[in-house]
C-alpha cells in the first residue's frame, strides 16, 4: 500500500484542503472501492493513521482510504462557516476520482468514522442513500440536541461553541437534514433505498445513551447492526479493535470469513 498527503485548493470551502490517503500500489483493471473514514471532534486526517494499524488492516484489499480534515464542522454545511457537507459529498469525490484509480459506484462507496465521524459516516449516508453502499458509526454522536439545549450534557466549551456555530439552535436542528433520526424516517416513509448502517458503541461510553436510542428507535426497520461492548469507553484501543470488524462487514477479503 501507498501512503499519501494530498493538498489541494477547494473550490468549494475556497481555501487549501489537505486530505491524507492510503491506496494499493498495483493498479487493478477495475477502479477501487473508496472508504471514506472520518476523524472525531477532537482530531484531524492524521488521526486514524496515527493512532491505529488501518494501513496494515486494509493491505490486502484492494480498498483506497480517504481520510479528510473537517476540524469541528460535524461534517455540516455550518450555519456560521464553511459548507463541508457539500465540500465532502460533491467536490471531494470529484478530485479522489481525478486523482486516484477510484470508483464513484454506490456499490463501491462508503464511509465511516469515530465520535464526531461516526455521526458524519451516518449523515453522509443517510442524506445521500443513492451514493453510499454502506456507513459505520463508532461511539457516534448521532443526536447533537444533547449539544445544544438551555443545559447541554457536554461541557467541553468548545465543542459547544462549534455546535452552535454549525447547526444553530435546537430548533433549527431538530426537523433538519442534521437531524439524522428526523431525515431516516422520513425515508422509511417514502421507501428510499438506503445504505447499510453499522453501529457500535461501549457501555463506559459518553454516546452510548444516545446509540441505545437511535438502535431503538430503527431496529427491524433496515439494514442496521448493532454491537454494544461492556466496559468499553471512549478511546482509540476501542476503535482500532472495531474498524477491523467494520472492513469485513463493509466489504468481506474472499476467503477470509468476515464477522
Amino acid at each position: 500500500m501507498a501512503f499519501l498527503q494530498v493538498e489541494f485548493k477547494s473550490e468549494t470551502l475556497a481555501m487549501a484542503s489537505t486530505i491524507h490517503v492510503i491506496a494499493p500500489e498495483r493498479r487493478e483493471q477495475e477502479p477501487c472501492p473508496v472508504l471514506y473514514l472520518l476523524h472525531g471532534g477532537s482530531d484531524n486526517h492524521t488521526s486514524w493513521q496515527r493512532y491505529t494499524a488501518i494501513e496494515r488492516y486494509v493491505a490486502d484489499r484492494q480498498l483506497i482510504v480517504v481520510m479528510p480534515a473537517v476540524h469541528y464542522s460535524f461534517y455540516s454545511d455550518q450555519k456560521t462557516g464553511f459548507p463541508y457537507f457539500t465540500y465532502l459529498t460533491e467536490e471531494l469525490p470529484r478530485v479522489v476520482k481525478g486523482l486516484f484509480h477510484a470508483s464513484d459506484r454506490r456499490e463501491n462507496t462508503f464511509a465511516a468514522g469515530l465520535s464526531m465521524g461516526g455521526y458524519g459516516a451516518f449523515k453522509l449516508g443517510i442524506n445521500c442513500p443513492d451514493k453510499f453502499a454502506a456507513v459505520a458509526s463508532l461511539s457516534g454522536s448521532l443526536d447533537q440536541r444533547d449539544r445544544l439545549g438551555p443545559s447541554p450534557a457536554i461541557t467541553n466549551q468548545t465543542m459547544l461553541r462549534m455546535a452552535h456555530y454549525t447547526f444553530g439552535s435546537t430548533e433549527e436542528y431538530s426537523g433538519s437534514d442534521n437531524d439524522l433520526a428526523f431525515v431516516l424516517e422520513k425515508h422509511l416513509q417514502a421507501g428510499v433505498q438506503l445504505p447499510r448502517l453499522y453501529q457500535a458503541c461501549g457501555t463506559r461510553d459518553h454516546n452510548y445513551t444516545i446509540n441505545e436510542a437511535f438502535y431503538d428507535q430503527f431496529q427491524g426497520r433496515l439494514d442496521l447492526t448493532y454491537e454494544s461492548h461492556e466496559g468499553k469507553g471512549h478511546d482509540w484501543n476501542y476503535w482500532d479493535e472495531q474498524i477491523r470488524h467494520v472492513l469485513d462487514w463493509m466489504m468481506p477479503v474472499p476467503g477470509g470469513g468476515g464477522i
